[in-house]
């Protein structure tokens, strides 16, 4: 598969809920519970923080999106958290480990830097072992974990917080 990773833009909504919606429907890689409409989430690009970093990764062959990442600003209520942000990678289950991921985690660590992120941080789902193996081998390191931090479906689940200094 030949990937192209570009910057989000609205045309991309489509391609993006045909990822995260089936994800979330199926309650096992995310704490999202809600699943997105279309419009909420052109809604959601176009209102994307300016400090933020918003990839999709595009099979060429068929210019269809089959995987995006985000890194949103920590915390907006002070400057102390400005070199943080906050990462997100979605895989389209059809295309995992066949490089997007990866490819999409260079195109965003070098846009990061360049908007100031010293540091990413995520959290994990726990029960999540493949996504936390990705997030490792970009070289995040655990910080700890945070007990029953989500409650998705009724059931409690813990949280993995890992980091990577860029």
């Amino acid at each position: 598969m030949t990937l192209l990773v570009r910057e989000a833009q609205t045309k991309d909504a489509q391609g993006i809920v045909n990822i995260l919606n089936p994800i979330i429907e199926e309650g096992l890689f995310t704490v999202l519970d809600i699943t997105f409409s279309v419009e909420e989430e052109k809604q959601f690009i176009q209102d994307f923080p300016k400090r933020g970093v918003f990839h999709v990764a595009l099979n060429e062959e068929g210019s269809n999106v089959v995987g995006f990442q985000n890194v949103e600003p920590f915390a907006a209520y002070t400057h102390a958290f400005d070199h943080v942000g906050i990462i997100g990678t979605f895989v389209d289950a059809s295309c995992r480990r066949q490089g997007v991921a990866s490819s999409l985690f260079a195109a965003t660590f070098n846009l990061a830097r360049s908007k100031g992120y010293e540091k990413l941080f995520a959290y994990v789902r726990e029960d999540n072992p493949n996504a936390i193996a990705t997030y490792l081998k970009q070289g995040f390191e655990v910080i700890g974990t945070a007990k029953k931090h989500a409650k998705v479906r009724d059931t409690y689940i813990d949280e993995i917080l890992i980091e990577k200094f860029l």
